[in-house]
């Protein structure tokens, strides 16, 4: 591990085999670069970032792996957006995929194959979620793949609602040459979701979809994948190695809940976002993947990503 000099501040690198991590713990927990030195002496980007003059709105940057807690996606409470209702039927206010991904985070472990980092919860994150917790993320770097851990610790004497995730930015054509056409995405869900946007935020049906499908399908931007028949998602180029393999916990089969989201900006952007997430946005209104940490009780959440 080494300290890299960045726009001001300093960035953590981590070289494992042929595999580069660069890492702002203190900033939102964030893994921002992930890339594979390959046999031919040229470079892979496996997770993107982008070139930046600055990183004042680094919670906004489209790269790394933003984390997503307490809750996932848009929040709504009776048709207002970036609100939700406690247990206790309270409207508390809710930024978009939460607050840690632009809050402060205490590194806890630091060694030569990752880091753990904890929360700091600030005003903001108080008024959108008064519990008594500690929440962690913790990464962990191997030669060809990260397995990234979320915990959250309830403290206090009520149980906690979460649904957390992950908003991988992947890059996305990886050869020279190739486009998002060449590329397939397996996720074995037997059900697809959206969100309605457009009045209370619940879900609503999403589209038919094959088993695997071209990166290129614009039916895949901004759908929810659930009832995941297998815990493995994969994608990559067809016909070629280097395929990135994401695996969701230890079971062979998860929770029925637990969604895989797809999305892109547009059709030049140099990334696709494949998101594992606990359950799909609005959880806390709809309970599709909603869970509850009891007093004195901890739990996790497990993503694996590995290039084959």
């Amino acid at each position: 591990m080494e300290k890299v000099p960045y726009l001001g501040h300093t960035l953590l690198r981590w070289q494992c085999g042929p595999s580069s991590f660069l890492a702002l713990p203190e900033k939102g927990a964030r893994l921002m670069n992930w890339n594979i030195q390959l046999g031919d002496g040229s470079v892979r980007d496996v997770i993107f970032w982008p070139e930046l003059k600055s990183i004042d709105d680094f919670a906004k940057v489209r790269g790394g792996n933003p984390i997503l807690f307490p809750f996932c996606g848009r929040s709504f409470d009776d048709g207002l957006i970036h609100f939700w209702k406690d247990a206790e039927g309270r409207k508390r206010p809710m930024p978009l995929h939460g607050f840690a991904r632009q809050g402060e985070f205490r590194i806890t472990r630091l060694d030569a194959r990752g880091f753990a980092a904890q929360l700091l919860p600030d005003e903001e994150a108080r008024a959108a979620y008064p519990y008594d917790y500690e929440f962690e993320v913790t990464y962990r770097f191997e030669p060809f793949g990260l397995a990234c851990e979320f915990t959250l610790r309830n403290l206090g004497k009520t149980p906690i609602p979460w649904s957390p995730g992950h908003h991988f930015y992947f890059t996305v054509p990886w050869c020279e040459g190739s486009t998002r056409a060449d590329y397939l995405l397996r996720i074995p869900s037997s059900r697809t979701q959206r969100q309605d946007m457009e009045k209370t935020g619940m879900l609503v049906p999403g589209p038919a979809l094959k088993l695997d499908e071209s990166l290129a399908n614009p039916a895949l931007l901004d759908t929810f994948h659930s009832g995941l028949k297998s815990n493995t998602i994969v994608f990559g180029e067809k016909g070629r190695p280097g395929d990135i393999q994401i695996r969701i916990g230890n079971a062979k089969v998860p929770h029925p809940d637990t969604t895989v989201v797809t999305w892109t900006a547009d059709e030049s952007a140099p990334f696709y976002c494949v998101e594992p997430w606990m359950g799909p946005a609005n959880a806390h209104a709809h309970k599709q993947g909603l869970q509850w940490v009891q007093p004195g009780q901890t739990q996790a959440f497990l993503v694996e990503v590995l290039v084959k």
